[in-house]
């Protein structure tokens, strides 16, 4: 997770209180998306960002798991993620998010 995004999630965390935030992930490796759900739980791995230290413990999901496509809007779904759900592995992605999240999220949905 890029920096400017790490501030944007520590600002929003800030202003709403973390207990009020769900941060969404979209990344297309399950690699990738453990970090990104690391980053917004325990704090920047790298120790190189504006959440480096900084355990927000948020709610965390990656967009393929069924508590958001549920959410979603069937036909904004098929004309935006539809088409990367059949080509990417969405069972690692949601596993590998779903890992950081029961491991380290302080508050759920």
């Amino acid at each position: 997770m890029d920096l400017e995004n790490q501030q944007r999630v520590k600002d929003a965390a800030e202003k709403v209180g973390a207990e009020n935030l769900v941060v969404v992930l979209g990344s297309s490796d399950p690699e990738g998306a453990e970090i990104y759900a690391e980053t917004v739980t325990l704090g920047d791995p790298t120790f190189a960002g504006p959440l480096a230290g900084v355990p927000l413990g948020l709610c965390v999901y990656h967009v393929f798991e069924e508590e958001m496509k549920s959410e979603a809007d069937p036909a904004a779904w098929e004309e935006q993620i539809s088409m990367m759900e059949m080509v990417l592995n969405t069972e690692a992605l949601a596993a590998s998010v779903k890992k950081m999240r029961d491991a380290n999220s302080k508050y759920s949905l």
